[in-house]
């Protein structure tokens, strides 16, 4: 499961600079990775763990701006198709977590 957040946030005056600022903060430090500037993904093993981290973005939203939460399944997010200019370029592979009980 992918849970990919992508969002539109106002960065006029300083306040919105900042909050801007710590959002993306926020998705860095619970493991999401930037797609493109606004589209940050993050790989979740189940979906019970990908409602964890969209629970936390949804605590973390700006008080301004446009955010959109969006899940996919790995065979979807894998039927992606990739370009740099005309060039395709590979798909990232989803990083393999070690877990310790």
């Amino acid at each position: 499961m992918w849970v990919l957040v992508f969002f539109d946030l106002p960065t006029e005056t300083r306040t919105e600079r900042k909050a801007a600022t710590r959002f993306r903060k926020n998705l860095l430090d619970d493991g999401f990775g930037m797609f493109q500037f606004s589209i940050y993904t993050r790989f979740c093993p189940s979906r019970e763990n990908a409602e964890v981290h969209i629970k936390r973005t949804k605590n973390n939203l700006p008080k301004k701006g446009k955010v959109g939460i969006m899940q996919v399944t790995d065979k979807q997010f894998g039927m992606i198709e990739l370009f740099h200019g005309q060039k395709e370029t590979e798909t990232e592979q989803p990083v393999q977590q070690l877990e310790l009980f």
